[in-house]
């Protein structure tokens, strides 16, 4: 039970970074491959506040998301205004995020082992001891205290920002930017500024992985420079999973669905490793999944034509 428990704080707290997928992948279609570098940048940000000692938890998470808005943004300036590509725009920004992240550490990984994080203060809020293994029961199995705590906590935060992110793009900006992904042209028509609804959109999506690397480094007591990277496609699998499951178009069912792709995805990855997977051949196995999952539906649409 407590490595399902395990399993399941891991998706939570990846489904963050499935949800700024979700914007910019399937509101904005714009492939920005700077979620890897702003998650990377979230968890060494968090890190640096973490071990300083003089910041809250909250603060921990926030600024770390305010940092993945800014790499967004310029991602988002390079491409409106500049007229770079929306692939090479990301890849430059993702590129000097690399040496920006060695920057704030001040070198390659940080441990955080003993420091406070947001989760410590929780078991806290809980009167969970750090040191001892204290057990509870989770539908007559008997898991750690802290494992269940840190599930609870992840699943909370999961289900605020999902909330956070549903409000906000039911708002007048939000329903600008899903016109100005939908159809940039009409929306230019009706008075939209595209520009700065892409801005605001890129912005928005990597504040949502850099909070997800902030909670990632928390939850597993370290932050390393390159824990971003192939972590694109793991929110674009938790994405298409995500979108199988549920096949409601709304928006709201679209964020829960990123949700649930993430957790499901975890799940997938925790029986294939339980059952002998190397987890060298992870990031491979999610590449061809991914692959697979964007060919197959063409090969079907190509047979129903032929026949």
């Amino acid at each position: 039970m407590t490595l399902l428990l395990g399993t399941f704080t891991m998706g939570f707290i990846l489904s963050l970074l499935a949800a700024g997928v979700l914007i910019s992948f399937r509101i904005f279609n714009f492939a920005d491959i700077t979620a890897e570098g702003s998650l990377a940048l979230g968890a060494s940000t968090a890190a640096v506040l973490i071990t300083a000692g003089s910041f809250g938890p909250a603060a921990a998470l926030f600024i770390p998301a305010m940092a993945g808005a800014a790499a967004g943004a310029i991602t988002g300036v390079l491409h409106t205004k500049f007229k770079i590509n929306a692939l090479l725009s990301g890849i430059l920004v993702m590129t000097a995020l690399y040496s920006i992240n060695l920057h704030v550490m001040g070198k390659s990984n940080v441990a955080l082992m003993n420091e406070q994080t947001i989760f410590t203060y929780f078991n806290k809020l809980l009167s969970i001891s750090e040191s001892a293994n204290k057990t509870v029961l989770i539908l007559g199995f008997s898991a750690s205290a802290k494992e269940a705590a840190a599930a609870a906590l992840a699943f909370i935060l999961a289900s605020a920002g999902g909330a956070l992110l549903y409000w906000f793009l039911g708002t007048e900006i939000g329903a600008a930017m899903r016109a100005t992904g939908d159809c940039p042209q009409m929306a230019a028509a009706l008075g939209v500024n595209t520009d700065l609804m892409i801005i605001a959109g890129l912005s928005v999506a990597n504040a949502f992985a850099a909070l997800s690397g902030a909670l990632l480094a928390s939850y597993q007591g370290f932050a390393d420079v390159q824990m971003g990277i192939g972590m694109l496609v793991w929110g674009l699998a938790s994405v298409i999973i995500g979108e199988t499951l549920v096949r409601e178009k709304s928006i709201g069912f679209a964020i829960t669905s990123a949700i649930m792709g993430s957790i499901f995805f975890r799940l997938l990855v925790a029986i294939a490793l339980r059952f002998g997977m190397n987890p060298n051949d992870m990031k491979l196995m999610t590449a061809l999944f991914v692959l697979a999952a964007l060919v197959l539906p063409q090969i079907y649409k190509l047979r129903r034509k032929n026949c």
